[in-house]
């Protein structure tokens, strides 16, 4: 076999390594709280066209108050993900540069081994860094709609509570 050939072999099996570990790793799903909507009960009698009419008010006063609308919570976007592949950019990237450090050493089949095994380690380091990033940013997010939902159904209920409902 010719250093070509072997060069590209092994850049072939760097590579398939690279995207074999990538794809076992997968990204992490995020779950989202949702918050049910508290129980109003009628203690006054009132009938349910007012209590509707009732709710409308406090809805748009609760988020006036709070400066949260539990609709756009429940249309938030989704998780931010980290995008894959920095492995394999790495492996692809380090075994060309190890090819032509090994070919003016006299191997550049070795070069290639090696600058693709370095390579990779760089781009799964890239890649949990843009992973504890997207997880960093959906934590927040998450801690801040359940502050904004906690702080609505409180301003809402109280609201519900002044008018005349039994709120649970």
């Amino acid at each position: 076999m010719n250093k070509h050939s072997r060069l590209m072999q092994i850049m072939r099996v760097a590579l398939a390594l690279a995207s074999a570990s990538a794809a076992c790793l997968g990204q992490n799903a995020h779950a989202q709280v949702v918050y049910a909507k508290p129980l109003a009960y009628p203690a006054r009698g009132q009938t349910p066209y007012q209590q509707s009419t009732d709710d409308g008010a406090c809805y748009s006063w609760a988020k006036q108050q709070t400066g949260f609308d539990p609709a756009w919570a429940a249309t938030s976007p989704a998780p931010v993900m980290a995008p894959g592949g920095q492995r394999v950019v790495g492996a692809a990237r380090g075994a060309a540069t190890g090819a032509v450090a090994g070919a003016i050493a006299g191997d550049a089949g070795r070069g290639a081994a090696a600058g693709a095994a370095i390579g990779t380690m760089v781009g799964g380091i890239e890649h949990r860094q843009e992973r504890r990033t997207a997880g960093a940013y959906n934590a927040q997010a998450v801690a801040n709609n359940e502050a904004g939902t906690s702080s609505y159904w409180r301003a809402w209920g109280a609201c519900m509570s002044g008018r005349g409902y039994t709120v649970n």
